[in-house]
């Protein structure tokens, strides 16, 4: 195994947005199984070493292939674009009124104690990130489009900021 392969190499992977989700979880399986710490239990400090470090750099690469968040951001970085820097900022005005609204509507949810509000929410901004995930699909695979790519990436990032949001209101929720 070569330490400087990128996570796409490493698992044997099409360097693709679009990924065989079980492709990927059978190459993990087999890279951990070769590289796990326990099967160097009895070896010397240098191997028991190397194991880690291979261990430590197989879980980080399937961690961000297997989220369509971080493998877009990991993808757009092989291709020269660092998605999430500062001088990246500026959105379409259309998104951001969509954002606020968004976050007006959890925070009328949140005061009012609506549980099935929260949840048309959830569905309403799950189903966004899905049609962003197609999206994205498109502009990395198909269209090689990587300054939309890296909007889309951008916008996502959003996306997952208020299901979360939305996640954290449910759980006030339940909690009372």
């Amino acid at each position: 195994m070569d330490f400087n392969a990128n996570h796409f190499q490493l698992f044997n992977l099409p360097w693709a947005f679009r990924l065989n989700v079980e492709e990927l979880e059978s190459a993990y399986r087999k890279l951990q199984n070769e590289v796990h710490p326990d099967r160097f239990a009895s070896s010397g400090e240098s191997e028991k070493r190397l194991s880690m470090q291979w261990a430590t750099k197989v879980n980080e690469a399937y961690q961000t292939l297997k989220k369509p968040l971080d493998r877009a951001a990991y993808l757009l970085h092989l291709r020269g674009h660092e998605v999430f820097s500062e001088k990246h900022t500026a959105f379409p005005p259309a998104f951001l009124m969509q954002q606020m609204e968004w976050r007006e509507a959890i925070t009328d949810a949140r005061k009012s104690r609506n549980g099935s509000e929260l949840d048309k929410l959830w569905r309403e901004l799950k189903g966004e990130t899905k049609r962003m995930e197609i999206q994205l699909a498109s502009e990395l695979d198909d269209a090689k489009d990587d300054a939309a790519a890296a909007m889309t990436t951008r916008k996502l990032k959003f996306m997952l900021k208020l299901i979360e949001e939305v996640g954290d209101a449910q759980e006030e929720l339940d909690a009372a």
